[in-house]
């Protein structure tokens, strides 16, 4: 304790109430922030002797106690929470800030869409979810538009068409917009959507199985298969994708703690199904065992989340009828709180464990220099979370010619260059970077809407406004939500480490400072794009060389290219020649003389 606090004075006027208490040094600054049962007793157990190392360490900085009054133990748990979610003290474990979970919204309507959503949900309609991050709604809305070919885009879009966009070609979608399927039809698929989505795909299958018998009975024979294919990868996707347990809404929370780092993780069961997990990595004071990070985390995850009907835990938390009583007061109604249980609950519980202890090892393998700058990254692009995977284009070419775009993919790990891609640019007027990036995105995104890799969290350019302003086109076009574009423009004196980002929103301006750890990222990102745009457009080039541009010419075979060559003595000769000199040559009509003219004096 500080000079000038007596604490016998103190403890003597302290009421025996529920309350907190928060205790501050000497500038007034909140070390850390409690509750108790009984305000007194907490308190005076902080001036016996045999603390342990980390209260010993705290009370040496501690000059002033506030104190807090409460009506009963759960308002003080509450209250508890949302101080150390202002405050942040150094001695209560923290959680960064996430400003909410991505939900699917089924709007209401003739022809309802299904959308990504996150944030306070006003729209009318329908939310599902939780999900645990924006590439589980991706992934989910992609799989019901394959499956019940639902639209996705926006109602001005909607409105406007007078034919079918590419999600039609590509089988994502039924056209409502230009009338291609009736407001029946329509809601039928609707229907099972919802049905799928409230975990209850048994009678979704049961529906389907209807109606491909009622389509075979009518010779409709297409529609049937279509029905029996749906019905097949509904059962693959239910075994695959989803643990079936009972039904019902419920979290399951569990800790794992190791090498002075812990990792918690949430998984979401909603309607019986589990949708995913989160993991979490809250700071943590030194000495504070499972059972208290687990207790402390869950008061502040539900300040900022919904809380569902049932919540399992990997551990008993200290003071398990005032943390139910808070959850029941952030809920509105009663809250199950259990941690001992048996069946499917037990087994999701082991998975919840399973999975903290390896993500926490898989962190600690990583080290902290790619999260910080995760972190960092997300901070300045004011993202809700840090990325889980991102992707960058660049072009590369000679004055325009033999263009290449090299799409490169890094997620929390690196660079995956599995996923890595590159693109030939054809039909375009050389060097129209614009044009080669429109082309490259709507290449590489379409190939992601039919699934053949998940949709990054952000898209870097390699360029300025226009770029991005391309890019953002393509994935407006394609319907395709939730992806930060961010163009890496070259600052003013175009030296490394003065970059510019160039945001797609457009009520914001320009980062000009970027944070060092985010910088670095994005540097190693753009150059790694760069690398493989150079290699790809060089190898394009060298095999640009090596093959005659007569080979171009329709109607020109190996053997009356070998015809030219001899008679005019080389390719030189024959770019020289006229179209009269050329149809001389045996084999040579006029026509083709023409075309063979026209190769090598093209404006």
């Amino acid at each position: 304790m500080k000079e000038g606090f007596d604490h016998r004075r103190f403890l003597g006027s302290l009421t025996h109430k529920p309350g907190v208490y928060r205790m501050m040094d000497a500038e007034e600054r909140v070390l850390y922030v409690g509750k108790a049962r009984d305000l007194r007793k907490r308190v005076a157990s902080y001036f016996r002797s045999g603390l342990a190392p980390r209260t010993a360490a705290l009370m040496q900085q501690v000059a002033d106690i506030g104190i807090t009054v409460t009506h009963t133990e759960a308002e003080a748990l509450l209250l508890e929470n949302n101080l150390i979610k202002a405050h942040q003290p150094r001695y209560n474990i923290l959680l960064r800030d996430d400003k909410g979970y991505p939900w699917i919204l089924l709007t209401e309507g003739d022809y309802p869409r299904l959308a990504f959503h996150r944030g306070a949900r006003r729209e009318r309609g329908r939310y599902f979810g939780p999900y645990p991050g924006a590439g589980a709604v991706r992934e989910t809305i992609g799989l019901l538009q394959k499956l019940f070919r639902l639209r996705s885009c926006e109602d001005s879009f909607f409105a406007n068409r007078s034919r079918p966009c590419l999600q039609y070609q590509i089988r994502r979608c039924t056209a409502p917009c230009v009338g291609y399927i009736a407001p029946a039809d329509y809601a039928a698929d609707v229907r099972l959507a919802v049905e799928f989505l409230d975990g209850r795909c048994d009678r979704v299958v049961t529906g389907m199985v209807e109606r491909m018998n009622a389509a075979a009975e009518r010779l409709e024979y297409e529609s049937a298969a279509r029905y029996r294919d749906l019905i097949d990868r509904l059962r693959q996707v239910s075994e695959r994708q989803y643990v079936e347990g009972g039904g019902g809404d419920t979290d399951v929370i569990a800790v794992h703690a190791e090498g002075g780092m812990a990792c918690v993780q949430v998984f979401f069961i909603r309607g019986g199904r589990n949708l995913g997990n989160r993991a979490f990595f809250p700071k943590v004071p030194e000495g504070m065992n499972e059972a208290e990070t687990l207790t402390a985390f869950i008061g502040q995850y539900y300040l900022l989340h919904d809380v569902p009907p049932a919540v399992i835990l990997g551990h008993e938390p200290d003071d398990a009828e005032a943390l139910a009583g808070m959850l029941e007061l952030r809920r509105g109604s009663k809250v199950a709180v259990s941690w001992s249980v048996r069946g499917d609950r037990a087994r999701w519980l082991e998975m919840a464990r399973q999975n903290a202890a390896l993500a926490l090892r898989a962190r600690l393998a990583a080290g902290a220099g790619m999260r910080a700058r995760l972190d960092a990254l997300a901070d300045l692009l004011e993202l809700d979370e840090s990325p889980e995977r991102m992707e960058c284009f660049d072009i590369s070419h000679t004055q325009g010619e033999q263009a290449v775009a090299a799409c490169v993919v890094f997620d929390r790990e690196g660079p995956l260059k599995s996923d890595y891609r590159r693109f030939n640019i054809e039909g375009i007027r050389p060097g129209d970077d614009y044009a080669a990036i429109r082309q490259a995105v709507t290449r590489r995104y379409t190939r992601l809407r039919k699934g053949e890799a998940p949709l990054p969290d952000i898209l870097f350019i390699d360029g300025g406004r226009g770029q991005v302003a391309q890019a953002v086109e393509v994935l407006s076009e394609l319907q395709i939500e939730g992806v930060a574009v961010v163009g890496v423009a070259k600052g003013s004196d175009r030296r490394p480490g003065r970059e510019v980002l160039v945001l797609s929103d457009p009520g914001r301006t320009p980062i000009l400072r970027i944070p060092q750890d985010a910088l670095h990222l994005i540097q190693q990102i753009r150059d790694e794009a760069h690398r493989f745009a150079i290699t790809g457009h060089r190898q394009r080039r060298a095999k640009a060389r090596n093959v005659s541009p007569l080979e171009a010419i329709p109607g020109l075979g190996p053997k009356r290219r070998q015809t030219l060559l001899t008679h005019f003595g080389g390719l030189r000769g024959v770019m020289r020649s006229g179209v009269d000199d050329l149809a001389k040559v045996n084999g040579i009509s006029r026509q083709l003389a023409r075309r063979i003219y026209d190769r090598f004096h093209e404006e």
